[in-house]
């Protein structure tokens, strides 16, 4: 059975990826691999506290950050409550993810 979209983190020319939030953290980190409930999620910690989605704000402006991209280009897609988002992101960042996931190169 083929991988799905979350997991290969390939949908066309938007990518969708997995992310497991850490909201509280004493400094902002972006990761590391979580087997979640949408697949391999990329860990992502942050200083904001998990209240009116300040640490929702915070993992797409981090995620956007460690992927070279524009804030604007990264949309929370499901999980605006939950440590386990998905978020999709314009652009091929494939390798990018993966060496921060998997700790490829």
């Amino acid at each position: 059975m083929p991988p799905s979209a979350a997991q290969t983190g390939r949908s066309g020319g938007v990518q969708s990826i997995a992310v497991r939030v850490r909201p509280g953290a004493g400094r902002t980190r972006v990761g590391g691999r979580y087997d979640g409930p949408h697949g391999p999620a990329l860990i992502v910690a942050v200083g904001a506290p998990a209240v009116d989605g300040k640490a929702t704000e915070a993992v797409r402006r981090a995620l956007a950050d460690a992927l070279g991209l524009r804030p604007g280009a990264v949309e929370l897609k499901l999980g605006a409550t939950s440590r386990d988002k998905v978020f999709t992101v314009a652009g091929d960042v494939g390798e990018r993810l993966a060496a921060l996931r998997d700790g490829s190169t």
